[in-house]
């Protein structure tokens, strides 16, 4: 695992999931490797109350009724959609769920204006065809199609970024749950590929993106929703920005710590954006940043990193603060009037109220904001 830039959860986790599958003697839907209630320990951690032999990670934070509510609907044969707004995970609670229930999240279609049909069913090898001529052997399956051969869970991410032909096509696929190759001689099933009991598929959508490509009613009816609200608890936020940014401190063999009182400036600074965001009269009033939780770890990441390399290897409130102003500009000079008005406005007080880490944490973002302008 050691040469993979980002090994998939089945690999990262490995060791825990066959130990799981090796205790796990409940009943099994289709030809899962663990059971439901399994598939549910894995992605949000043991208990005591589990009475375990050994500890087992939390990989998702959020509410446990989100997580109940995806394996059931899997457990049922139809499609899942988790949707929400960026930063919140669906993701990563796609790939759990895939990596606990198949051993295989790595069956994936990327949804842009660019995907085709092809995408999520088959393409020929030309090389193949034009020696030999269409046959199955000469046939490129899709990750969706692959699903289906092996009873497994395809994924489709950004859903509402595809065209409607594509979740057109992808409707047959839920509906009848096999994939006709007319190309093929017709007679038998060789022209037909049919889904393995254990076949779904896991979409995730944008709600920011409503509008760009709705989908239509008849797709809507095809999946359960599931939608992942955007993490407002500071003490669960905390959580995921800490559980994230550790893995990036192994991943990289730093050995640099994040004290508790810069995590509680990064966490009170994106509360603080996202409230006035809440207030602003319009767009330009805003960030364009969404200040979602994966953007939150961007942002310590890019501190963490910055500070290892090229500073003291002791993280400063500083280097958060320049982190922070760089990673959330998107527009200039817009962006940049936002955040320094939020300076101004907000920390400029607090640090003459609370002292702490935030008088350098104002002195960094102003100077950030200086080179910037």
């Amino acid at each position: 695992m050691s040469d993979l830039l980002r090994a998939p959860a089945e690999i990262k986790y490995a060791e825990e999931l066959d130990w799981l599958e090796s205790i796990d003697d409940n009943p099994k839907p289709f030809s899962w490797r663990l059971s439901p209630k399994m598939v549910r320990l894995f992605i949000l951690g043991s208990e005591r109350s589990d009475g375990l032999d050994r500890e087992v990670s939390q990989k998702w934070f959020g509410d446990r009724s989100f997580v109940e509510r995806s394996i059931v609907t899997l457990a049922s044969d139809r499609g899942l959609l988790l949707i929400g707004d960026p930063g919140t995970g669906k993701s990563w609670l796609a790939e759990l769920l895939s990596a606990a229930i198949c051993r295989n999240s790595t069956l994936v279609v990327q949804g842009t204006a660019g995907t085709t049909e092809d995408h999520i069913k088959y393409s020929w090898n030309v090389s193949m065809v034009i020696a030999k001529g269409q046959s199955r052997e000469s046939m490129i399956p899709s990750p969706i199609m692959t699903a289906m051969e092996a009873g497994a869970i395809g994924r489709f991410e950004e859903l509402t970024r595809s065209t409607s032909d594509v979740q057109d096509a992808l409707i047959s696929i839920l509906s009848e749950k096999y994939i006709s190759v007319p190309e093929l001689e017709s007679g038998g099933s060789d022209n037909i590929v049919f889904a393995k009991p254990g076949f779904s598929i896991i979409a995730t959508a944008n709600s920011r993106d409503r509008g760009v490509n709705d989908l239509s009613s008849a797709l809507k009816r095809r999946f359960n929703f599931v939608r992942i609200p955007v993490v407002t608890n500071k003490k669960s936020e905390a959580e995921i920005v800490r559980f994230r940014t550790e893995e990036l401190l192994r991943r990289h063999f730093i050995d640099l710590e994040v004290p508790p009182t810069l995590l509680d400036v990064l966490l009170q600074s994106f509360a603080d954006l996202r409230a006035s965001a809440a207030a602003a009269g319009s767009d330009d009033e805003k960030l364009e940043s969404a200040l979602s939780t994966a953007e939150q770890i961007g942002v310590l990441e890019d501190a963490v990193l910055h500070s290892n390399f090229f500073g003291e290897r002791t993280l400063t409130a500083r280097a958060l603060a320049s982190s922070l102003v760089g990673s959330l500009t998107r527009r200039e000079p817009e962006d940049l009037a936002i955040l320094n008005k939020y300076l101004h406005g907000v920390v400029e007080p607090r640090s003459k109220e609370e002292g702490g880490s935030w008088p350098e944490f104002l002195e960094g973002g102003r100077d950030a904001i200086a080179t910037l302008s």
